[in-house]
């Protein structure tokens, strides 16, 4: 039987029926596998509406009192537990508004599938979506490594949707692996947290008394094992791999979600299952954070592919809400808590901005993937005229990841730097030193982001049609248009409402440092410590532009209508001028290449001159998987090929194996 404790436990009820119902649905979609139809309409459409109503749930209950619920399933001494307090919350808020504009995307973006294959994808895709719920959810560490786990092999077998590929087999198994070593620094760290009495629920860690030696030990566990989830440099190398051979939909959700369960778990060890913390840990995140970030924009900057350069900026945002993290330690320990209020007010509001930004970058490169059957960008161009929806719709998703202003982008990388500026003299003093460098950082690393996002949507959409088959372009479906228009609404209110949403995520931060912001601000002003110092007022900057714009317009109507003169614009005295000469993708990250080759292996292929028709092609790759990890694999490999000597294949041979071995455990282990 069910056994409940706590206040508001119908939440936690009505989370745990959503989970059920996604592993319910996905189940199901087995049963339809000669239904394409009931797939579509009527499988995909429900796990939409459950990830709503895990929204709602999540949202209704950040202000509600922590319930637990002990599941009659699981060990027979060590049954499955449930918590949803308001971290948890905050976070299925995330997953669940995120994955219902993604899921109502992929309602479209699936059309063309077979039916077969794709009960099997509605299966792992219901099953992924239900594993980062537990994640979430889970409150002892069985119920989360077996959440942890089901969320890492659905993921692996979405990764490897067109397992025909040898690229994508390889990716899959490379994201599989790292995803696993992980998961064992996890186990290591729930391990160290449970102190040998065998309970390895959350609440008796949250009770435990840990030295400062065994509680870093336990950090450094975690930061490893999430950070080789969320794509820490220099445990990124799986994800611009995994990210581009799946399905677009699948990558949103990746990019999206999944790589804030990483976020999520690290929150939850640091401040809420140990109970001590120390400084330094937020320096070596706050390292490792900036690293990350301008290694990742770095390397979205030179590439050529719209899905791999996706999945670099990714990687720089995960640095940035790293780097964040560290600093949020940093003032806890130093006892600044009003800026450490501000910090992770500024992280968690990254976080959900980023669920929706990129998800929106991931489906509208899917679109555009559709239409033309294209990734590489060099082979791109034009494309406003011919798919206007997904062009502007995913204009929304650039501007925000740019971090213009008046979408979300902006306000929380705004908070951040507002944290950085206004700090105070703290006790060590190597910290007043670095941490102004740390904002030069975070605003290199935003600024090269912006110059990303130029190239990004500039070479695919704007410009002429770098190739004649382009014209034939369709426009996204309606279900896919929808599923972009909603994560588009969420990049505008959250960009236009930030009080309101800084008053959502106030439980969380007061749950975990002990106070929330001093001064949000009113309904129009966001003001994070004072507003004489920093201030920002959403609705009156677009109100403003808005205003110009119209008298603009009006202006040139009256003034100018009927006085325009066309005429063709200046060709560089070369009037034949075609769409091969427009800057490429490949030239508009060569000032990026050139400057940062340091940290880069770059390969270039040059033709004959002579040809008339030349076709250039460089590749940047990353030095750290080529000192790192390809020495690895080649040593595995040759230790693989040592231990298949030892199969001759023949019946001899393995008997004499096993009496060697018998012989070695009869004289040196029964003594």
């Amino acid at each position: 039987m069910f056994v409940l404790a706590g206040f508001d436990t119908h939440f936690l009820d009505l989370a745990w029926a959503g989970v059920l119902l996604w592993l319910l649905l996905g189940f199901s979609a087995l049963l339809a596998q000669r239904s394409k139809n009931v797939l579509l309409r009527l499988i995909f459409p429900l796990g939409g509406g459950v990830a709503l109503c895990m929204a709602a749930i999540g949202l209704a209950s950040l202000a509600a009192s922590p319930a637990t619920l002990a599941l009659p399933i699981g060990l027979p001494d060590l049954p499955f537990h449930l918590r949803l307090d308001a971290l948890s919350a905050f976070f299925l808020l995330l997953l669940g508004s995120a994955s219902f504009g993604v899921t109502v995307y992929a309602t479209g973006y699936f059309r063309s599938m077979k039916p077969a294959p794709l009960a099997l994808l509605g299966l792992w895709y219901h099953l992924f979506l239900a594993g980062m719920a537990m994640v979430m959810l889970a409150d002892d560490a069985y119920a989360f490594m077996v959440a942890w786990e089901v969320m890492a092999l659905s993921s692996y077998f979405l990764v490897t949707t067109d397992h025909d590929v040898p690229e994508i087999r390889r990716a899959g198994f490379l994201y599989l692996l790292i995803a696993h070593v992980g998961a064992v620094s996890l186990l290591l760290a729930f391990g160290v947290m449970q102190g040998g009495n065998g309970d390895f629920s959350f609440a008796t860690m949250r009770q435990a008394e840990m030295t400062p030696y065994w509680a870093s030990v336990t950090f450094l566990l975690a930061l490893f094992g999430f950070g080789a989830k969320a794509g820490l440099v220099p445990l990124h190398v799986w994800l611009p791999e995994a990210h581009p051979a799946a399905p677009s939909p699948v990558s949103a959700l990746m990019s999206g979600i999944m790589l804030k369960t990483a976020i999520y778990g690290l929150l939850r060890v640091t401040f809420d299952l140990l109970d001590v913390q120390l400084g330094w840990w937020g320096t070596l995140a706050l390292a490792l954070g900036l690293i990350t970030a301008l290694y990742g924009v770095i390397f979205a900057a030179v590439q050529s592919d719209m899905k791999r350069l996706l999945a670099w900026s990714s990687i720089e945002n995960i640095g940035i809400l790293v780097a964040a993290f560290g600093l949020t330690l940093i003032f806890y320990t130093d006892g600044k808590g009003a800026l450490a209020a501000l910090t992770l007010t500024a992280m968690l509001y990254h976080a959900i901005n980023h669920a929706f930004f990129k998800s929106l970058l991931f489906v509208g490169t899917g679109s555009v993937l559709h239409a033309t059957g294209e990734r590489r960008m060099g082979k791109l161009g034009g494309l406003i005229r011919f798919m206007p929806w997904t062009a502007w719709l995913t204009l929304i998703g650039v501007l925000a990841i740019a971090g213009l202003p008046p979408l979300n982008g902006f306000i929380s990388e705004w908070l951040l730097l507002q944290a950085f500026l206004l700090t105070p003299g703290l006790t060590q003093p190597y910290l007043n030193m670095v941490i102004p460098v740390a904002a030069a950082a975070v605003a290199l690393a935003a600024a090269l982001a912006a110059y990303v996002m130029v190239k990004f949507f500039g070479v695919i959409f704007l410009g002429q049609p770098r190739a004649q088959a382009l014209e034939h372009a369709h426009e996204a479906s309606w279900p896919e248009r929808l599923g972009m228009l909603w994560l588009a609404a969420g990049c505008l209110l959250l960009g236009l409402f930030p009080v309101q949403m800084i008053a959502t995520i106030a439980p969380v931060v007061r749950l975990l440092t002990g106070q929330a912001l001093i001064n949000a601000g009113n309904w129009l002003l966001i003001a994070p410590l004072a507003a004489e110092r920093a201030s920002y007022a959403p609705l009156l900057f677009l109100a403003v532009v808005l205003t110009v714009l119209l008298l603009s317009f009006i202006w040139v109507r009256r003034v100018y209508h009927g006085r325009v003169r066309r005429a063709d614009p200046w060709d560089c005295g070369y009037p034949e001028q075609d769409a091969r000469m427009q800057d490429s993708a490949e030239g508009f990250g060569q000032p990026i290449r050139h400057i940062f080759a340091a940290f880069m292996r770059v390969e270039r292929e040059t033709p004959d001159p002579f040809d008339r028709h030349p076709r250039y092609r460089g590749d940047s790759r990353d030095k750290l998987w080529l000192l790192l990890y390809q020495p690895i694999a080649r040593l595995a490999g040759w230790l693989s090929d040592q231990a298949a000597r030892l199969q001759h294949g023949r019946i001899q041979w393995y008997l004499m194996y096993s009496f060697a071995t018998l012989v070695f455990l009869l004289v040196f282990v029964s003594r």
